[in-house]
């Protein structure tokens, strides 16, 4: 029975996070997932996540909600359950690395607002990037995640997983995620990779993966016959395409066997039938497109995510040259070698990318390159685990020499400029952050939000002096 016990396998639930990430754009207000909480507050997950990611910038961009107060009311929801969120690493929830004041504050104040552990990774698997948010969340008793890229490669061995897996255990973490965006890992591997990780470390391992290529399912069952600890899953009525494995179908799948999860099946009907009208309503509009529900074999095939993909074809119609799609592919896989392997997962996703088609679409390799490809050339990001071909990045940063520290030793403390410039319109301390992260929206919704507060002042004013019938 103990033996059981061991193996019973917890579920991360992502429909109020990365499930409407990667199917909707991340738009789901929080209104649709308020009336939902308190059922799932009993289910029995491991966590609910619910935060970080995109989600910052989607509510203040497009939502027009402020992000903290979302927290809030899902921590008020959700009193029993562990709430997580993604925070990658020293760019916390922006897209360039911050200065480590300004990442401990966002620790210290995401904890405090009602995040339990906090998952954090970086682009490039640099475990530098990702020392001052551990220990930020080691210090405010937070359980401190480090989520590794997966990726395929030379590179990417066994032991290179065995070796950062012991690593990660030495600089604090609580526990281990590997995040696998593109949907590489396919089932045998899984099997092999737990087995090779659980060989050096005891640390708790979950697995996160996405359906985009159609094996995700299949890739679980083998993780969690290796003894992998938790997986992410999503409600059924976001789940699957480019989204996770479905909830309640893995939940079924392992009822009555040694890694039954304990869920309630019920419970998780209820919350499958909560979200179906929103799923319908996202179709109708467009909003959800059954392009990204299917199963993309070209992840597979070349190595390529589903939004990078759709990327460098957007890329190539713009410039009328959809034709060479098939060169641009072939290009990938060289450029990234050139840069030095890195996971293909934003920011650098975007940069091999976009180098590809400029390779191909200029005729001559690196004629041409954006200053977030130069940033990379110049270890702005972090180091890579390969070297970078020397003459490419002669090349691309002609007579510079690249860094080699930790990039954000170079960053001086933030915070007190970030606190002067929100002066203006600052209402809680939380919009110190919000500005940090995204000067222009957040500025845009500090005024959104003054004017609807203003709005509602004077109609209670008309109230009170009875031009509203009471």
């Amino acid at each position: 029975m103990s033996e059981e016990v061991k193996k019973k396998v917890g579920i991360t639930e992502t429909i109020l996070r990365d499930a409407h990430q990667s199917l909707i754009a991340t738009r789901m207000p929080t209104e649709v997932m308020l009336p939902i909480l308190d059922t799932m507050d009993k289910v029995g997950y491991h966590a609910i996540e619910c935060w970080g990611g995109a989600t910052f910038d989607s509510c203040l961009r497009f939502l027009k909600e402020d992000p903290w107060e979302r927290l809030r009311k899902i921590r008020k929801g959700c009193p029993n359950t562990k709430l997580q969120m993604l925070f990658r690493g020293q760019n916390i929830l922006g897209y360039s690395h911050y200065a480590d004041d300004v990442v401990e504050y966002f620790v210290q104040k995401s904890i405090a607002n009602g995040i339990d552990i906090i998952r954090i990774f970086d682009c490039l698997n640099d475990l530098r990037n990702l020392e001052t948010a551990v220990k930020a969340t080691n210090k405010e008793k937070g359980h401190a995640q480090i989520a590794l890229s997966y990726t395929l490669g030379d590179a990417y061995t066994l032991d290179y997983w065995k070796d950062i897996s012991k690593r990660i255990e030495n600089l604090g973490a609580d526990s281990i995620c590997i995040k696998d965006m593109a949907g590489l890992l396919l089932p045998y591997k899984a099997a092999e990779l737990i087995s090779a990780m659980k060989s050096v470390t005891k640390l708790p391992i979950e697995l996160h993966t996405h359906y985009t290529s159609g094996v995700a399912s299949m890739t679980y069952l083998k993780a969690v016959e290796a003894g992998v600890d938790i997986i992410d899953c999503a409600a059924s009525p976001l789940a699957l395409g480019t989204s996770q494995p479905a909830t309640e179908v893995m939940v079924k799948a392992l009822e009555g066997t040694p890694y039954d999860t304990g869920l309630n099946l019920e419970l998780l009907i209820k919350v499958a039938e909560h979200f179906q009208p929103y799923r319908e309503e996202c179709l109708k509009s467009g909003l959800l497109s059954p392009k990204v529900l299917g199963v993309n074999i070209n992840t597979l095939r070349y190595q390529v995510p589903g939004g990078m993909l759709s990327n460098m074809i957007k890329q190539l119609d713009e410039q009328g040259k959809s034709d060479k799609l098939r060169e641009v592919l072939e290009e990938v896989p060289r450029v990234r070698v050139d840069f030095g392997e890195p996971p293909l997962v934003t920011p650098s996703s975007q940069i091999v990318g976009t180098q590809a088609v400029m390779n191909v679409i200029m005729g001559e390799r690196y004629k041409v390159a954006t200053e977030q490809t130069k940033d990379l050339c110049r270890g702005k990001y972090g180091q890579t685990v390969k070297p970078m071909n020397k003459e490419v990045v002669s090349k691309i940063i002609p007579g510079e020499e690249p860094i080699t520290c930790r990039p954000a030793d170079l960053i001086k403390p933030q915070l007190p400029d970030y606190e002067k410039a929100v002066e203006e319109f600052k209402q809680q301390p939380e919009d110190v952050l919000s500005y940090a992260l995204f000067p222009q929206v957040a500025t845009d919704f500090f005024k959104y939000r003054k004017a609807q507060q203003e709005n509602v002042d004077l109609k209670k004013a008309d109230t009170a002096n009875g031009a509203y019938p009471v």
